[in-house]
């Protein structure tokens, strides 16, 4: 009772799933994605065991539309399941059961599955398919994430909006490089959740992005800084002029307690993007 859109991002590799429904939590059981393996979203009378026996399955080299045929091989509830699944090399399937509530139906291509049941009609995989070929460019959970709101604005689930769920992973996207899950983020029971998916990723943006660009400090705004983590308590005495090792402990101490320990850059320089949202702050 679902819709949802299993990718992968040609350029970079990267896999994902973007899934809402009028279900508590879709989140819970929907998306599965692993990098190197692929992106599974399990859906309709969900069969929980599609998630990870499809990630182990595409891990050791299997396609994507072999698992699919192996799936409505093995389960016997194959009649009432929906799933769309997209491997490491973009391949993709998708397959809905004849037991599915109407609206139900996919559409497969390279890189994508888009899917889902108990729709207003076929117009939501199309606004789909269409939001998600016009985010090229875009990061995947960007482009993700329009492509679900997408399928929202078109009628989405005919009983109503309750959750949704965005699921990415790539080779040392995860926080601080040490993992491969990038975005996990989940708006359990919402009336508008993917209006706010939309915000949390935004502030996962700002949280845990990484510099795109860097630049010296100014004076003035070195300034601002020392009498900000001086005034806050990080340092108890900082010397003027250049930048010094006092400063770089004061200042990564301040980035710790806000989260932006992701955008941090030592030695006087700055991401533009951390340094706003620091003086916004103190607007």
């Amino acid at each position: 009772m679902t819709f949802s859109i299993a990718a992968r991002d040609p350029d970079t590799g990267d896999v994902g799933v973007a899934v809402a429904s009028k279900f508590l939590a879709v989140g819970a059981l929907v998306p599965w994605a692993r990098a190197g393996a692929g992106a599974v979203a399990t859906q309709s009378y969900v069969n929980p065991t599609f998630g990870p026996v499809g990630l182990e399955r595409l891990a050791a080299g299997h396609a994507a539309p072999d698992v699919s045929a192996q799936f409505q091989r093995d389960d016997p509830g194959i009649a009432q399941r929906q799933f769309g699944i997209v491997d490491a090399f973009g391949r993709s399937a998708t397959f809905t059961g004849p037991g599915c509530h109407a609206w139900a139906g996919g559409v497969a291509l390279p890189d994508v599955a888009i899917q889902g049941n108990i729709l207003t009609g076929p117009e939501v995989v199309d606004a789909m398919l269409a939001a998600w070929h016009a985010g090229a460019g875009l990061s995947l959970p960007a482009r993700l994430l329009g492509a679900l709101r997408a399928g929202d604005d078109a009628g989405g689930d005919r009983r109503g909006r309750q959750s949704a769920a965005l699921l990415c992973a790539g080779p040392g996207r995860g926080y601080g490089g040490l993992t491969d899950e990038w975005v996990n983020l989940r708006a359990d029971d919402h009336p508008r959740p993917c209006h706010e998916l939309a915000r949390l990723l935004e502030v996962h943006d700002l949280l845990f992005g990484r510099p795109q660009e860097t630049r010296p400090l100014s004076d003035p705004e070195l300034a601002w800084l020392r009498a900000r983590l001086l005034r806050q308590g990080y340092a108890t005495h900082l010397p003027d002029g250049p930048w010094d090792d006092a400063t770089e402990r004061a200042a990564w101490a301040l980035y710790g307690t806000e989260n932006l320990e992701e955008r941090w850059v030592p030695g006087g320089h700055v991401d533009p993007v951390a340094l706003a949202y620091l003086r916004r702050q103190d607007a």
